[in-house]
């Protein structure tokens, strides 16, 4: 295959695999922000869960508050989608485990750092565009990212009537990000 095509199938790999980790990450940050289970979209990360989690809850219990078979999922998918990454650019990687597993902890980071990024995003656009609109979605950021905005709110002064902590968290999880030694090739 042609490196366009390669570029372009790691492109499509890395986005589903991106797209579901996500979704078992958020499964894991759920409960530690005593989300609304009965929103339909905490049911939806539910059901696209249960299945692979239940397997792994089998070997590994929860621990506390905190899913710890769910973590494991999302690791194991981290490592898989790059070893099948690297397998793709050069052969010679599969007999380096050790370092695909560091670079999976390293990518869980990235994925969240992206993750509170867009939705506090998408929170403010939305509250300036529609500032009183309730939905599922618009209380399900409010419930994820409200424990990152409440520290930095309250110790910053609003500057007429702007509220600059997203802006400051952002900027935060950007530079996070970013100090996370993680190869671009798997960002």
């Amino acid at each position: 295959m042609g490196a366009t095509t390669n570029n372009a199938l790691m492109f499509l790999i890395d986005t589903v695999f991106s797209l579901y980790i996500t979704v078992v990450l958020l499964r894991v940050l759920l409960p530690l922000v005593h989300a609304d289970f009965r929103n339909p979209i905490s049911q939806f990360i539910w059901r696209a869960t249960a299945t692979p989690v239940g397997y792994v809850s089998r070997v590994i219990p929860r621990w506390r508050n905190i899913d710890v078979p769910a973590l494991v999922f999302a690791l194991a998918l981290c490592f898989v989608n790059i070893q099948i990454d690297m397998a793709l650019v050069s052969a010679a990687f599969g007999a380096q485990p050790v370092l695909a597993l560091l670079w999976s902890v390293l990518k869980i980071g990235v994925l969240i750092c992206s993750f509170f990024t867009f939705t506090i995003l998408i929170q403010t656009l939305m509250s300036w565009i529609s500032p009183n609109q309730h939905s599922p979605a618009t209380a399900m950021m409010f419930t994820l990212n409200e424990p990152l905005l409440r520290p930095v709110r309250s110790r910053l002064p609003a500057l007429g009537g702007l509220d600059l902590s997203p802006l400051v968290v952002i900027l935060a999880l950007q530079v996070v990000s970013r100090l996370l030694p993680l190869p671009g090739l798997f960002r």
